[in-house]
C-alpha cells in the first residue's frame, strides 16, 4: 500500500491502504525463478521494530501473517523463505509517524541486488479519530490495520499495482470510499487475533490477478 498519508482528513488517512506510489510504478523486485514447474522464491527479512513508535512484539507476526496468506492463494507459484538481512529481496522495516507514510514499498539497490523496501508505520493514534479510538478501544482493530498494511505492501513488492475496487486489498483510497468501513469489514470477521493467520485479506479479484501475475512456466519437451 504505498500509502501515501498525508493526515489532512481521515479520509485520506490512508492513503495508507490507498495511493499510488511506488509499486504501481517500478514493478516488483525479482525473485528467484524455481525449475520449470517450481514457485517463484522471494526472500524476506522482518526488522525487530523495537524502536518505532507503536510498535508491538505481535506486529512481526502480523506480517509472517500476511507474508503467508498471498502465498498461500498463489496456487503454489510463489513462495516467501525467511533469510538473514543481507540477503533478503524484500525487507519489512516499521518506522515512526514523523518518518511518512504509514505504509509505502521502494525498490532500491542495496549492494548488488534490488531490494523492496517495505515500511509500515504500526502507529495508529495519529491515523485521525475515526479509526485512531477505535484501534485504541479494540485490540483486533488496531491488528486488522496493521495486518491489511503489510498485505497491500507486500502486494507491491511482488508487483501488484494499485484498484479502484474497494473490494481488494490492493484497493487505493485515491479513489475514494470509507476507511473506517474498510477496515471493520476485515475485523468483523475476527474472533480472536489467531484468526488473522487463517482469514484472508484477499478478494477473488486480488487472487485472479496474483495468479495471473505469475503464470506457470511451460515445459517444452525436446522433439
Amino acid at each position: 500500500m504505498y500509502i501515501t498519508m498525508r493526515l489532512v482528513a481521515p479520509l485520506i488517512l490512508i492513503a495508507a491502504l490507498t495511493a499510488p506510489l511506488f509499486g504501481q510504478q517500478q514493478g516488483p523486485v525479482p525473485g528467484r525463478r524455481g525449475g520449470p514447474r517450481g514457485p517463484r522464491t522471494y526472500t524476506y527479512f522482518i526488522e525487530p521494530g523495537k524502536d518505532a513508535t507503536g510498535f508491538r512484539p505481535g506486529d512481526r507476526e502480523l506480517a509472517t501473517w500476511a507474508l503467508r496468506d498471498w502465498e498461500r492463494h498463489a496456487d503454489g507459484r510463489i513462495r516467501f523463505v525467511a533469510v538473514e538481512k543481507d540477503a533478503s529481496r524484500i525487507r519489512i522495516n516499521w518506522v515512526s509517524p514523523r518518518e511518512g507514510q504509514y505504509g509505502e514499498t521502494r525498490r532500491a539497490m542495496v549492494g548488488n541486488r534490488m531490494v523492496a523496501m517495505v515500511y509500515i508505520r504500526p502507529d495508529t493514534t495519529s491515523l485521525g479519530p475515526a479509526v485512531s479510538d477505535a484501534s485504541l478501544t479494540d485490540p483486533l482493530f488496531r491488528d486488522a490495520i496493521v495486518y491489511l498494511t503489510c498485505l497491500h505492501e507486500l502486494g507491491h513488492a511482488i508487483g501488484l499495482t494499485h484498484t479502484a475496487d474497494d473490494r481488494d486489498i490492493m484497493y487505493s483510497f485515491e479513489f475514494g470510499g470509507d476507511v473506517r468501513v474498510y477496515f471493520d469489514r476485515y475485523r468483523n470477521q475476527l474472533r480472536n487475533r489467531a484468526a488473522i493467520a487463517t482469514t484472508t485479506g484477499l478478494s477473488p479479484h486480488d487472487i485472479e490477478r496474483l495468479r495471473a501475475l505469475f503464470q506457470p512456466r511451460r515445459v517444452i519437451s525436446p522433439r
